[in-house]
């Protein structure tokens, strides 16, 4: 059994999510020979609809419909809030095919549960995607935890940063002493000026 190499992994996981639900594919048909560039930078995955809404992957020689560009920075942000997804990349190409694929980003969930009853059986499965689950929502708890304890440490007990309140409270004395300045300033002139 030879491995998948990454260009054949990407259209093979997709079409997993894809075999399933018929509306996602649907969806893809009217794009049918349609080009997805979906550009990380570092990696970048070159996609093809076939005729049937599936997907296939695309050769270099191929010009691009649309091209995502995204930063390998954004994705725990792209992860963490797939609703905004799309506001984190920049698309050049066919907005008809981008908005598809952005509802299909979306929509498109992964059932972790049904594939491995398939291997372990249903309550193994269930066991299983619920520790996943719990793991998960204790590491983001974790990272929650030990966010805010790093961050009150640099602002409390060893200040190396500063509340956005206690910079806009030091931004209104500084310009309330300004304008103090300027009057008395003024004052002072009104008093020279007398004198003479």
């Amino acid at each position: 059994m030879t491995p998948l190499n990454p260009t054949q992994l990407y259209p093979a996981a997709i079409n997993h999510l894809l075999a399933q639900e018929a509306w996602a594919r649907a969806k893809l048909i009217p794009h049918a020979g349609k080009i997805a560039v979906l550009d990380g930078g570092v990696l970048a995955a070159r996609l093809k609809v076939t005729s049937d809404g599936m997907l296939e992957a695309a050769t270099e020689n191929e010009a691009a419909t649309v091209t995502i560009r995204v930063q390998l920075a954004d994705l725990p942000l792209i992860m963490q809030n797939r609703e905004r997804a799309f506001s984190y990349v920049k698309i050049e190409g066919d907005a008809d095919f981008a908005n598809t694929i952005s509802q299909l980003s979306q929509g498109l969930r992964w059932e972790a549960e049904d594939d491995l009853s398939k291997v372990f059986g249903d309550i193994a499965a269930t066991r299983m995607v619920a520790g996943a689950r719990s793991a998960l929502d204790a590491a983001k708890s974790l990272h929650q935890s030990v966010t805010e304890n790093v961050a009150e440490y640099f602002l409390e007990e060893k200040p190396m940063l500063v509340r956005p309140q206690a910079v806009a409270d030091f931004t209104a004395d500084v310009t309330r002493l300004r304008d103090d300045v300027a009057r008395l300033a003024k004052r002072i002139e009104k008093l020279k000026g007398s004198k003479q």
